[in-house]
């Protein structure tokens, strides 16, 4: 993950609704859940929550598909490793021992292959 595209998510994920989505999604896991489900869960109406989608889904955070009239949204887990393993790249100073533990939790979250 370069620079500029580091940006555009963290830029995405600092809008209050956008990191609840994105959290909400990645506890879905790779199965996601609808627009609508998502809208009411957080209590927003479905234009607000198509706007937000919208965005995370243009900074790559976030991925679609249809399924009969729905769209369903998923978290898009290697866009968010990518995003943790930009912040620790160069993790305290060549001694990367340090950083093993934020490691440990991010490889652990990965979802399952078994769906």
């Amino acid at each position: 993950m370069d620079q500029g595209q580091a940006l555009a998510s963290f830029g995405a994920l600092s809008q209050e609704t956008r990191l609840q989505i994105v959290r909400m999604l990645v506890v879905a896991g790779p199965a996601g859940m609808a627009a609508g489900t998502i809208a009411e869960k957080l209590e927003v109406s479905p234009s607000n929550i198509s706007f937000h989608l919208k965005e995370l889904d243009r900074a790559g955070l976030i991925s679609q598909q249809r399924e009969a009239r729905s769209i369903i949204y998923s978290a898009n887990y290697h866009a968010l490793g990518e995003l943790v393993r930009f912040l620790m790249e160069d993790c305290c100073a060549g001694h990367p021992e340090i950083c093993a533990p934020a490691a440990a939790v991010a490889a652990c979250c990965a979802p399952s292959a078994k769906g």
